[in-house]
This record gives C-alpha cells, structure tokens and sequence, in this order.
C-alpha cells in the first residue's frame, strides 16, 4: 500500500528548493522562520559564519503573550526580531520562510518585520 507524505515532508522538500536560492550573508543574514502549532520562531542567520545573529519568538519573556499561536503573536515576533537586528546594525535581510506558504502567521511576521524597518 503506498502511504501519502505527510504535510511536513513536503514542507522540507519545500524548503531544501527555497535554501538553494536564499543564502544569508554577513552584510545581509537570512531571516529565517519555523512555525509550529503552539509557537512561532523567527532567527537571523549568517550563512557564511555559520552563526545566529538575533533570534525571537513567542516563549521570549519580553513579549509576555497570552495566546502564542495566533497572528498577532507572529506580529510582535516579527517586530522584535527586526528591533533585535536594527540595535545590531542590520537593515537588509534575506527573508527564508522556511518552506511555509507565504499566508497567515508567516506574512504578518514579514509584514511587521518590514513596518519596524527591515528591508527584503
């Protein structure tokens, strides 16, 4: 019996397509995003050194959230991530959705990230 992928191995495959375009530099990180059902992530990474520039997400204790798993927690991740990187002296980012479709709780992330200022 042939059994179908489940929704998040077709989102991996997803995502090795996106990544092998998106690449995060040292003058331009990738910002980069896992969802989950509970909690939203959002990093940036620098790809060249293999490191974490700034990170945010919906169990940071300076966003004091009541319910995490909804659009407006992504929207305050995305604007703490963005005020995380500008404090850092990043404008530009590389944005990596991280094989998740640009829809919901991904794009008021990226659309709060760019009304706090980062540019992509």
């Amino acid at each position: 019996m042939i059994t179908k992928p489940d929704r998040n191995d077709v989102r991996k495959k997803r995502h090795v397509r996106v990544r092998k375009t998106v690449f995060g530099t040292e003058e331009r990180p990738r910002l980069n995003v896992y969802r989950s059902n509970k909690h939203i992530y959002a990093q940036l990474i620098d790809d060249v050194a293999g490191a974490t520039v700034a990170s945010a997400s919906t169990n940071d204790n300076a966003l004091n959230l009541e319910s995490t798993g909804n659009v407006e927690a992504a929207e305050q991740v995305g604007e703490l991530v963005a005020k995380r990187a500008r404090d850092k002296g990043y404008k530009a980012v590389v944005f990596d959705r991280g094989g998740y479709l640009y829809h919901g709780r991904i794009k008021a992330l990226a659309d709060a990230a760019r009304e706090t200022g980062l540019e992509f």
